[in-house]
């Protein structure tokens, strides 16, 4: 599957919640898409289609391919825990999503063209790979030139309280990666145990 560059609400309809894109859209019409809407019967999806639609869920989610997913998926599998809590972990400490996280862009697609442009710094060095893994410890900032740019730093909304594995320091344009988020606090509804069921058969 190629990055999805349609319509988001497309997407969110598919699921019924808005993983991509403002809630506010699924709000206006909340129906499945197709000719027929709610009005089409629809199958009940059988075991391999549910983890299938699990597994689609979460690439869409953090704007991931399949190699990449696989190979993000292969990586916690070695790591000690549960395969489900550390693919979570992994998807989360990715460098795209932890500028999101941390409020320097309103969607993960800005947050990555942000980081490809070269206007995101770690540990204060400029990295342009969104797929950077991050450690405890590591300081994300935007750049000095980028700072001064108010058509970007007027973007900035600042942390959601409840993502507490990051700090955020709003005079510098910075938050450091404090740890590795536990699953309980990652707020994403992802059954990652089906994710794990379609890659072990």
């Amino acid at each position: 599957m190629a990055r999805f560059r349609g319509p988001k609400t497309k997407i969110a309809r598919i699921y019924g919640e808005p993983i991509i894109g403002n809630p506010k859209y699924l709000n206006k019409n909340s129906n499945p898409p197709g000719q027929h809407g709610a009005s089409r019967k629809r199958k009940q999806l059988s075991e391999y289609a549910l983890q299938l639609r699990e597994k689609q869920k979460a690439k869409y989610i953090y704007g991931v391919l399949e190699r990449q997913f696989r190979k993000t998926f292969e990586e916690a599998v070695r790591l000690k825990g549960v395969t489900g809590e550390n693919l979570i972990m992994l998807l989360e400490s990715r460098l795209d999503n932890t500028v999101y996280r941390m409020g320097m862009s309103e969607s993960r697609r800005g947050s990555r063209q942000l980081v490809s442009h070269k206007h995101v710094t770690v540990n204060g060095e400029v990295c342009n790979i969104p797929s950077y893994r991050l450690k405890p410890g590591d300081v994300v900032g935007i750049k000095a030139k980028t700072a001064a740019n108010g058509h970007i730093t007027t973007r900035v909304r600042g942390k959601d309280p409840k993502i507490n594995w990051l700090e955020w320091n709003e005079k510098e344009m910075s938050g450091t990666y404090v740890a590795h988020p536990q699953r309980e606090s990652v707020p994403e509804n992802i059954k990652e145990q089906l994710i794990v069921e379609l890659y072990s058969k």
